[in-house]
């Protein structure tokens, strides 16, 4: 059934973005705010996009109205700890419309405005897929970005294992649910 599996990319995705900003929040301004490279936005920036991407798509699947409004500011919030706690929220929103998934709703056509202004229609499976490729990507950035800070970045990758489901039953407990 596709809602159980989007359920535990969700689930995933909220478990990551909690153990990333575990050591994000760790970091001094300067080191948050630092650009690695020349390419590169800094970790903030990145943890930023992160967020207003979720915003972006969560409200499309849910009908919010908010569009490409939702991108407007690319730097919403300037304090790590106000990121953190939205995120959260983002995130928790989001394992809850997977959650309440099924068949039928997996293939419900939604409509996107692009940056272009064009529209265009694509499945709840679909957008689902691409948020959570495209989160798993930015994170990988940051992840990335934390490797020359003084913080060691975090396991992202041992979720669904076994061996590893007491830590993800700690994390999990942290945010308010049950464990993998």
């Amino acid at each position: 059934m596709p809602g159980t599996s989007f359920f535990h990319q969700a689930r995933n995705n909220a478990w990551s973005n909690h153990r990333l900003y575990g050591v994000c929040q760790k970091l001094t301004d300067g080191e948050l705010a630092s650009k690695r490279t020349p390419f590169s936005a800094s970790i903030l920036e990145t943890l930023n996009h992160i967020l207003t991407n979720d915003w972006y798509y969560l409200d499309a699947l849910v009908d919010g109205r908010r569009g490409r409004a939702c991108l407007d500011t690319e730097m919403p919030f300037g304090a790590i700890d106000k990121l953190a706690s939205a995120q959260r929220d983002a995130d928790i929103r989001l394992m809850a419309y997977c959650e309440q998934l099924n068949d039928k709703d997996a293939i419900r056509a939604v409509e996107l405005v692009r940056e272009d202004g064009t529209k265009t229609l694509e499945t709840v499976g679909d957008i689902l897929s691409h948020l959570f490729v495209y989160q798993t990507h930015q994170r990988g950035q940051v992840h990335a970005l934390l490797a020359v800070t003084g913080q060691a970045p975090p396991i992202l990758d041992d979720y669904h294992l076994e061996y590893d489901a007491p830590m993800a039953s700690f994390d999990f407990s942290a945010l308010g649910r049950k464990g993998a």
